[in-house]
């Protein structure tokens, strides 16, 4: 992209080559050939190759899409996320997805994946069909510097390349091996658009290492809540993995946001490991298994309830020693105890693993900045935002892909509508 006099064809700038990047990018180039205006996108991406992110996530079957995404789904942000929603709804990312060749499956709770079950197909059918439209894409490109001129809404990026309209498009801080590595709120800031802290979200949660290590690769069923002394902040149901380091799994996960955010506060993680059940009704199943068997060995106790592993562990929590006694030798102390663990097993918190383990970021571009119906910035007319770069998230199940095609759609559309419509007038003027 090189400099122009008026009236030429419009030039837009993606920076970002992730999920909302390519997703703008596809937007603004149809637009551009539907209207018959010789448009020009270019992608500008910092890593050898687009997409990176992408094809991690889902565990590399990226789950694009929930199909029960709506505005609540994204906490704090309901409001600013409506208009972009309601535009580019879930349907319309499946027609988008199908448009372009690829077919997707719903799964449980609503996760939505490609058919191939492949991140690399979504990848695969967003290039080809940028390229088929005619996007350039220049990788290996960091981008150091965003300027506006002054005469009109035009932006010089790294102090040479030309764009009558910018879309940034580059992620958040989280996983930074695979990209995002929020180089993007130093743009932001560069052209006074206000910047949240931000926190990383859907990570695993940090514990203290002595009480975890030997459960490390457990996975159990469970509520995980978080509690400040006696009050609960937060609760999820789900799995959740014990690691060496902490708690993970997608309901620990969920709630790491909590963590992240009142890092100041004194948090436990309690695992209610029996929800179905009250803990009256978990004593008396307790002490029918004593009365059925008394003669077991107290290790095997909570067979048929947990894997023996995470069992043995929490009978020793209880004070349950040795395990090789009998379950009738145990007194009405120790059941309580285990009673109580069963239903309230704490875990002092320490953190999380910290933004190099995350998978979403919150925080970034204030939302109050932009203009949700367009994702222009409110101070700096022709510069727009979309993706993870703004400050919206969402929990695991596809809600935060969703966010970036539909922002990322809405910017694309936005921006190539405007250089349409002033490239329409300027020829016209000419003429």
């Amino acid at each position: 992209m090189k400099n122009r006099m008026h009236g030429l064809p419009p030039e837009l700038c993606v920076i970002g080559g992730g999920a909302s990047g390519l997703a703008a990018a596809i937007e603004a180039a149809r637009a551009f050939r539907q209207a018959g205006v010789p448009g020009q996108v270019t992608v500008l991406e910092r890593l050898p190759r687009v997409g990176k992110k992408l094809l991690a996530t889902g565990n590399g079957r990226c789950n694009l899409t929930n199909r029960f995404a709506s505005p609540p789904d994204y906490f704090e942000a309901a409001d600013f996320v409506r208009p972009a929603l309601n535009r580019f709804s879930v349907d319309d990312t499946l027609s988008f997805f199908a448009s372009m060749g690829l077919l997707c499956e719903e799964e449980e709770e609503g996760r939505i994946y490609p058919m191939s079950r492949q991140a690399a197909s979504v990848l695969d059918v967003l290039r080809f069909e940028a390229e088929r439209l005619g996007v350039v894409f220049h990788c290996d490109s960091r981008v150091e510097s965003v300027q506006k001129t002054r005469d009109k809404p035009r932006f010089v990026i790294n102090g040479s390349i030309c764009a009558d309209a910018v879309i940034l498009a580059c992620g958040g801080k989280a996983s930074p091996q695979h990209g995002s590595d929020g180089s993007g709120y130093a743009l932001l800031r560069a052209l006074q658009i206000p910047v949240a802290e931000v926190f990383p979200s859907l990570v695993q949660i940090t514990a203290d290492p002595k009480r975890v290590k030997s459960l490390k690769g457990m996975r159990v069923h469970a509520v995980i809540s978080l509690y400040e002394g006696k009050k609960q902040l937060a609760s999820q149901r789900g799995e959740i993995q014990f690691t060496e380091f902490g708690l993970s799994g997608i309901a620990a996960m969920q709630l790491s946001r909590f963590v992240s955010r009142e890092k100041q506060r004194q948090m436990e993680a309690s695992l209610d490991l029996l929800p179905a059940f009250s803990s009256g009704e978990v004593a008396d199943y307790l002490a029918a298994r004593v009365r059925q068997n008394p003669a077991l060995a107290a290790e095997h106790l909570l067979t048929g309830i947990l894997p023996k592993r995470v069992g043995q562990v929490l009978l020793k929590q209880a004070g349950v020693e040795p395990l090789s006694r009998p379950i009738g030798s145990l007194r009405g102390a120790e059941i309580a105890a285990i009673s109580d663990l069963l239903k309230d097993w704490r875990f002092s918190v320490t953190g999380t693993r910290g933004f190099s383990a995350a998978q979403v970021t919150m925080g970034g571009a204030q939302r109050s900045a932009f203009d949700p119906e367009s994702m222009e910035a409110l101070s700096t007319l022709g510069f727009y935002a979309a993706g993870e770069v703004l400050d919206v998230d969402a929990g695991c199940g596809g809600f935060n892909l969703q966010w970036a095609w539909s922002s990322g759609r809405l910017a694309g559309e936005s921006a190539a509508e405007k250089q349409i419509s002033d490239y329409r007038l300027q020829t016209s003027d000419q003429g």
